[in-house]
């Protein structure tokens, strides 16, 4: 029963990440990360698939081996946090829009500081 949850997870992930690649906001690679997870825990075929991926394999294997993010990435997740940010003061009421600016400087400050491939 495991194994079918990790596959159907897999391949949720895989469409958020598929979508991601057309939608600015949503990131793509660490769905394709979360996908290989669960692929690997399910069906190993469609992890080395992932693994052996132009666009995205070095990026799964570099975040496995060490933990990294391109440094190209971090500006990317960078640039959507602070958009996120503008966004939220423009439209949102106090106090919520402190609630984008404590997650963009929490988790830019988490990406920034992972090591780079």
């Amino acid at each position: 029963m495991r194994r079918y949850l990790y596959f159907i997870a897999g391949w949720a992930s895989l469409g958020l990440g598929t979508i991601g690649a057309f939608l600015p906001l949503l990131p793509t690679v660490p769905f394709m990360i979360l996908a290989a997870f669960c692929f690997a825990r399910s069906s190993p075929r469609l992890e080395a698939k992932l693994l052996d991926h132009k666009h995205f394999g070095a990026h799964i294997r570099r975040w496995r081996e060490r933990g990294a993010i391109s440094r190209r990435g971090k500006k990317a997740a960078l640039g959507a946090f602070a958009f996120s940010v503008v966004l939220a003061l423009f439209f949102s009421p106090f106090p919520w829009f402190l609630i984008p600016i404590a997650a963009a400087l929490i988790g830019g400050t988490w990406i920034w500081t992972r090591p780079e491939a």
